[in-house]
């Protein structure tokens, strides 16, 4: 009795284990696309040139990042977006986080 219900249970435990899996690593994805964008913005602030800019957040986002600085007058906007494969071959979700930062007065326009 207890092999049969091992048995029926065992499908739906490696389930689980593998959307909890598969959770984990969205999210880590997805925080480090945030936490790339959020430096990337500060740096650009600062005044930083595009180029480092792009270096540095390319250094901190997930591997296959796409990254975008722009500005827009005093603001500069610095999106990191990467497709995730959580599961492996099984098809992969779009992630992106995006900041914002003013540029401080002394940074280069």
């Amino acid at each position: 009795m207890v092999t049969a219900e091992t048995a029926v249970v065992l499908p739906v435990l490696l389930f689980v284990l593998a959307a909890a899996v598969a959770v984990v690593t969205l999210l880590g994805a997805q925080l480090r696309c945030v936490d790339a964008a959020r430096e990337g913005a500060r740096a650009a602030a600062r005044g930083e040139p595009d180029a480092a800019v792009s270096r540095l957040v390319a250094r901190l986002a997930p591997d296959g990042a796409v990254i975008g600085v722009t500005a827009d007058g005093d603001e500069v906007r610095v999106t990191v977006a990467v497709r995730v494969a959580p599961l492996g071959p099984l098809p992969s979700l779009p992630l992106s986080g995006t900041a914002v930062a003013v540029r401080e007065p002394d940074g280069a326009g």
